[in-house]
């Protein structure tokens, strides 16, 4: 049975530069469809690595990286082959918004389903075809117009000690200055991967609705860095030893996982806003918390006599991300902190 996601080049050749579209039926009866660009650089024997951008179309960190990508690799470049989709969520994208225009969240729609909405097609389709072809994946994010989140690359905490310790190291060869652990949700992109046994490198690079440019610069050193890791790009990888830097910090936010999975928001569900109103933040994403320390404020506008609401820190440890836009309603996450852990730590919980 043909998949009703068609795409235009041919994916099973893995030689040369392909550049094409997933085609995506809107469901509407017409046969209209959405445009998904898909580019593919291919070259001899290698691993196969999906790199992705765009999920949420707000995230423009990794959409501008892969783009670049695409556009400046060729063939010679690389062993193996480079599937890269550089803006999956097209229609978000221009319209600067997290969600489809349906308002689904595509990093909520897998494993997906051929019945199912449009979102849900596309997600059968990474499930079903995309992933079985590919050993490696990194799909890069970063807080989007909604969050401020610290410059990182992050990894689930798989049970496999195998692809735990596979991961970690492709996590660690972004070589940012902090790294953090999450566990996503059932119906999460990431979820689905690793379940297949792929070695997923996620990122959360910045936010908060403007890209500098020492940000575009982490984006594409880290993107290219980790496909030399990989081995599926030309040169040797660079490690924070190698360019003189400390070794990173690393921040186990899994503490998160139930009210994530729960309300299905994200990470910033950690520490949720006890009253509505103005935020102001009182710490800066990246510096050091102790717990019940008030790391923001909320104002009532609608109240000014009234003294601000406190949010505490949830736990002692780093702020990691905090919400970017000052309006917040109450019960709507607005932070999460990690707590300090050592990769050694992480790969003994399962005997790597």
């Amino acid at each position: 049975m043909s998949h009703p996601v068609t795409c235009t080049i041919d994916l099973a050749d893995g030689r040369g530069k392909q550049a094409g579209e997933l085609k995506l039926p809107r469901g509407t009866g017409d046969g209209d469809t959405v445009a998904i660009p898909i580019v593919t650089v291919g070259n001899g024997d290698g691993p196969t690595v999906l790199v992705s951008a765009g999920t949420h179309g707000d995230e423009y960190e990794g959409q501008v990286a892969v783009l670049r990508l695409v556009a400046e690799i060729e063939p010679a470049q690389v062993s193996g082959r480079i599937i890269a989709i550089p803006v999956i969520s097209t229609e978000a994208s221009r319209a600067n918004s997290r969600f489809w225009p349906s308002g689904a969240n595509f990093n909520r729609s897998f494993p997906g389903r051929l019945d199912g909405p449009p979102d849900e097609v596309l997600a059968h389709f990474f499930t079903t075809v995309l992933f079985p072809q590919v050993e490696m994946i990194i799909e890069m994010h970063s807080g989007g117009n909604g969050a401020l989140i610290v410059p990182c690359s992050h990894m689930c905490a798989v049970d496999d000690p195998v692809q735990r310790k596979a991961m970690l190291e492709g996590m660690e060869a972004w070589n940012t200055d902090v790294h953090f652990l999450y566990t996503p949700g059932d119906n999460f992109f990431p979820t689905i991967a690793q379940e297949q046994g792929k070695t997923i490198v996620t990122t959360e690079l910045g936010g908060g609705g403007r890209v500098p440019a020492a940000m575009h610069e982490l984006a594409w050193c880290g993107l290219t860095n980790v496909l030399r890791h990989f081995g599926v790009l030309e040169g040797e990888p660079v490690t924070r030893a190698s360019l003189g830097l400390p070794p990173a910090r690393i921040y186990d936010a899994r503490g998160a996982d139930e009210l994530i999975t729960t309300l299905g928001s994200g990470l910033l569900d950690q520490v949720r806003a006890p009253a509505s109103g103005l935020l102001e933040g009182l710490v800066e994403p990246g510096e050091p918390v102790e717990q019940g320390q008030p790391i923001a404020r909320i104002w009532a506008p609608d109240g000014p006599t009234r003294p601000p609401v406190e949010v505490p820190a949830s736990r002692t440890g780093l702020l990691l991300g905090l919400r970017a836009i000052p309006v917040v309603e109450e019960g709507k996450g607005i932070a999460f902190v990690g707590e300090p852990i050592t990769r050694e730590a992480l790969l003994a919980e399962v005997g790597a």
